[in-house]
């Protein structure tokens, strides 16, 4: 399948990077459209002739197109790029906000993917939700979960409006992960650990437990349980947490973030 990539930022050339990485697609069947000048080292494998910064019949022969670029600039694109479009066009977009109607509107397209990766995508180990028009056949949308899954895991849902909760739970997801990571690395080091070791003892704690739990069948609040004892250090530190009502405090974040993200998608309209 060629694939036009339009934008060269961090999305961008993360599916670049995993499609070349992963074998799923060659590299000289990747082409990019983008912005400004692209040097060398960001280009991977592919052929420079492959790079183009003005849209063209040429750079549109293709059968995928993803739309990589911010939403704020969605409007500017759409006059420049809007002519190329064919209706067997797939067009994949990764701009947060934006429907599925609202790009088959001004892009006058009709199989549209609409998806929301995190940032752990440019390791390998994103969590992308993805969603469709029903103008998308069963294999187009194999084929483009498949391209999504060279950066991790991904799940479809037929709802698209759960792409909002999708954006809270797992689009910012990795920010509230990094946010408890820092708060025991400070804890860590005002008990005496350096920076490297508080850092060291937090890392490797997170890597296990979340390993253990992905190994096992075990419910997260059995392995609460088990990791506490009676009147111990556990219990110690869980009793501060549901005094200050840690748990609802998270899940009230998480809401406000859902709500936040429908209030981006009603201004992106």
């Amino acid at each position: 399948m060629k694939t036009l990539i339009i934008g060269y930022g961090n999305m961008g050339q993360t599916y670049a990077n995993s499609f070349v990485s992963s074998g799923f697609v060659s590299s000289k069947d990747i082409f990019i459209l983008s912005r400004s000048e692209v040097d060398k080292k960001q280009r991977l494998s592919i052929d420079k002739a492959n790079f183009h910064l003005i849209p063209s019949f040429i750079t549109f022969d293709v059968d995928i197109i993803i739309l990589a670029v911010k939403p704020q600039d969605f409007n500017d694109l759409v006059i420049n790029i809007k002519p190329f479009i064919k209706e067997e066009h797939v067009i994949l977009s990764v701009m947060a906000g934006i429907t599925i109607e609202t790009i088959q509107n001004k892009l006058n397209c009709k199989k549209v993917v609409r998806s929301m990766p995190n940032i752990p995508t440019q390791i390998g180990l994103g969590m992308t939700v993805f969603s469709a028009s029903s103008n998308v056949d069963r294999k187009e949308l194999f084929i483009i979960q498949n391209l999504i899954n060279t950066t991790g895991k991904s799940i479809y849902i037929e709802k698209e409006e759960m792409l909002n909760a999708a954006t809270a739970v797992s689009g910012s997801g990795p920010a509230y992960v990094f946010y408890f990571m820092n708060a025991m690395i400070q804890a860590a080091i005002e008990l005496g650990f350096t920076q490297s070791e508080a850092e060291f003892l937090v890392n490797q704690t997170f890597i296990g437990a979340v390993q253990l739990q992905n190994r096992s069948k075990i419910e997260l609040k059995e392995w609460i349980v088990k990791v506490s004892s009676k009147g111990g250090t556990t219990e110690a530190a869980l009793e501060i947490f549901n005094q200050n009502k840690i748990q609802n405090n998270i899940q009230r974040g998480i809401k406000s973030a859902n709500k936040r993200a429908e209030e981006l998608g009603k201004n992106q309209a």
